[in-house]
């Protein structure tokens, strides 16, 4: 990752903010079409702050970084091994991302439920896998979830647009508000993987600490007896399918 960030030459009107919260969603990812466009090609998204007003780097690159996607899946043994014993028959990789989590402003991520980006009929279909490449803790921003609250549905949809409108995604639904003593910190050592099921609500705080927090997650979905929305903002194409989890 650190030669991918030292390569990094990032077009001004690319210089695009990560955000969960709503409006801000549908204003930075839902009208950018690096955004839309980005799920099979490697894409930098950075915090807030981090550019002057003329677009330039406030801060070392190396720190500037939200996230990256989606580079290639490393499909090690372990991973298929966790995905044979959840009894998965054919899984195949929706998207990754390299999380940075940067010492001192890393970003909150408010809470969520995966399935509200990546819908499936029918539900239940897709995992997500956290993959801590440093300790995760409390004070540099863990996840945090609600036990038991992926059976209770999804509560909103972020769908593509049609053709020709602007933004180019729209949420149909709100997210529910939560309260905050029903979440559940899940801090995990570097090494540690936590899987995420696609309707649990989860969160992370911001990394208000000097350590960084950076991780390697990607979703995986049943792709058996699934389908995948056609409305969902991520769509495979014939030059680029969404590829098995289980290759030779």
């Amino acid at each position: 990752m650190n030669e991918i960030v030292d390569q990094m030459d990032v077009p001004e009107h690319c210089r695009t903010t990560f955000t969960t919260y709503h409006h801000e969603q549908l204003k930075t990812q839902g009208s950018a079409d690096y955004f839309i466009t980005s799920g099979d090609k490697i894409r930098f998204f950075f915090e807030k702050g981090v550019f002057d007003d003329q677009g330039e780097f406030k801060v070392p690159k190396h720190l500037s970084l939200n996230k990256v996607g989606h580079e290639k899946v490393k499909k090690h043994f372990s991973l298929k091994g966790i995905a044979k014993k959840l009894g998965l028959v054919s899984p195949v990789i929706l998207q990754s991302m390299y999380i940075f989590k940067q010492p001192g402003i890393g970003g909150e991520v408010t809470a969520h439920q995966d399935a509200t980006f990546l819908h499936t009929e029918p539900l239940g279909r897709v995992m997500g896998l956290w993959i801590a490449l440093e300790d995760a803790t409390v004070n540099n921003g863990c996840l945090w979830f609600i036990p038991g609250s992926h059976r209770s549905g999804i509560s909103r949809r972020m769908v593509r647009t049609p053709k020709g409108t602007f933004p180019l995604t729209d949420f149909i639904g709100r997210e529910q508000a939560y309260k905050e003593d029903t979440f559940v910190a899940a801090p995990v050592p570097k090494g540690g993987v936590v899987l995420i099921h696609g309707e649990v609500v989860h969160r992370s705080a911001e990394n208000i600490s000097e350590e960084s927090r950076h991780v390697y997650t990607f979703h995986v979905m049943e792709a058996l007896d699934t389908r995948w929305s056609p409305d969902n903002w991520l769509q495979p194409t014939e030059e680029l399918p969404f590829p098995p989890l289980y290759t030779k």
